[in-house]
């Protein structure tokens, strides 16, 4: 089909109409170069990487890519740009302007794209199909992102340590975690962020807006990636699996926090005392044992802890809820971790092997318990400071453990099980067995060599 020409009678308020999609023109050049978006004719090809663009100043601002130019500066701040749109619409941070507001919401925005793809979500329209997948997206770029994942094209490498990415934003991201930088500051509290998306995230703790609602239970979120978890809880879907143990996870981080179970992996180590995990999150939470911190609160007693999960836990004891019910048998749990727990009942799964006597358990906290029977050392209490020490039973090494784990009538040191055991040093009693089946007994000992079992 040709280009209508300048002789054909069309409309005179459009006169140069496009015969594909039936987009009209003011001029006919501009309608010769909207038909290559049908033809997929680029005619302008960049000699340096091969690029293809169906105008020439596109091709010409391409080319300053090559070059390193960036000949459009802001005079706010300095930062200097390619192209002159750009300039214009960095220079909105600025002034604070957001002229493009949405009907649906009144959500306000700084460039008139960002609204398009915005208006989208009222719509649920996503025009950007994948001929690979068939999965949808709102804009076009996010389909070329996509796109990668298929050809396993990563062209963007981190130059400090390797790692490639897909998109170039994701690089300038990963690029600040070895440069330190964190850009993105709240007003608020002064904490800082890597990411825009993270700062924008966190200030909804500020304002309480839970913008993400679950159809299925009410639920609301501020985090869209919390929201799209919590989603999957309803839909039973586990996207990720692990190629080791067949374990499927909920999230793409989850799958490679686990695999450092297999690997025994733990990169982050505790600068106070050596104790190393898996993840970053992890540490942070041990921090607060050193610290004493604990600054998440129940508003029904007062109660405070560590982590927000410890005070969502605990919360579910006011309210009696048990949110997490077994699909094999219907019980319910107060926590994730005691429904996992739980379903090992019904697979048979005893992943906790005892590496003294291969005896499998269940939970770690059984294998913990029955560990006691092979324990070989023994704690003394040493003078009256209400420390145990640990003292080899093949050696006169004496190594102090720090721990007080029994409380002790006479000097008050901590105690949890054992209560008559730091009585009978002050009283001169010989020590029998005080520990009930299953548990080995402890021999009778002269006082000041009595022993007991330590909590592990």
């Amino acid at each position: 089909m040709s280009i209508p020409n300048s002789q054909m009678e069309l409309p005179s308020v459009a006169p140069h109409e496009c015969p594909e999609c039936g987009k009209r023109f003011s001029g006919r050049n501009k309608l010769t170069i909207h038909y290559r978006v049908h033809t997929g004719e680029k005619p302008f090809m960049c000699t340096k990487c091969g690029k293809s663009f169906r105008e020439k100043h596109r091709l010409t601002e391409h080319q300053l890519i090559h070059t390193g130019e960036k000949p459009f500066m802001c005079t706010e701040c300095g930062k200097s740009f390619r192209k002159k749109q750009s300039l214009t619409a960095h220079q909105l941070i600025h002034t604070g302007e957001k002229p493009f507001m949405c009907t649906e919401c009144g959500k306000s925005f700084r460039q008139k794209h960002q609204l398009t793809a915005h208006q989208l979500i009222h719509t649920g329209e996503k025009p950007f199909m994948c001929t690979e997948c068939g999965k949808s997206f709102r804009q076009k770029h996010r389909l070329t992102a996509h796109q990668l994942i298929h050809m396993g094209e990563k062209p963007f490498m981190c130059t400090e340590c390797g790692k490639s990415f897909r998109q170039k934003q994701l690089l300038t991201q990963h690029q600040l975690i070895h440069t330190g930088e964190k850009p993105y500051a709240c007003t608020e509290c002064d904490k800082q962020f890597h990411k825009r998306r993270s700062l924008l995230s966190h200030q909804r703790i500020h304002t309480g807006v839970k913008p993400f609602v679950c159809m299925e239970c009410g639920k609301s979120f501020s985090n869209k990636t919390y929201f799209q978890r919590h989603q999957r809880i309803h839909t039973g879907e586990k996207l990720f699996s692990c190629t080791e143990c067949g374990k499927c996870l909920i999230t793409k981080s989850q799958l490679g926090n686990h695999y450092k179970v297999h690997t025994g992996e733990k990169p982050f180590s505790c600068t106070e005392c050596g104790k190393r995990f898996t993840t970053k999150t992890k540490l942070g939470s041990h921090y607060k044992v050193h610290t004493g911190e604990k600054p998440f609160f129940c508003t029904e007693c007062g109660k405070s802890f560590t982590t927000k999960s410890q005070l969502n836990s605990h919360y579910t004891v006011h309210t009696g809820e048990k949110p997490f019910s077994c699909t094999e048998c219907g019980k319910c749990f107060t926590t994730k971790r005691q429904l996992s727990g739980h379903y090992k009942v019904h697979t048979g799964e005893k992943p906790f092997a005892c590496a003294d006597c291969g005896r499998c358990f269940v939970l770690q906290g059984s294998l913990t318990k029955h560990q006691r029977i092979h324990l070989q050392d023994q704690l003394l209490c040493v003078g009256n400071s209400g420390n145990l020490i640990l003292q080899s039973p093949t050696s006169n090494t004496i190594i102090p453990t720090g721990e007080k784990p029994f409380t002790c009538t006479e000097w008050g040191f901590p105690n949890r099980r054992f209560h008559l055991l730091p009585q009978n040093i002050h009283t001169g009693e010989e020590i029998q067995s005080l520990i009930s089946p299953p548990y080995s007994p402890i021999p009778t000992l002269p006082i000041g060599h009595w022993s007991c079992q330590s909590y592990l």
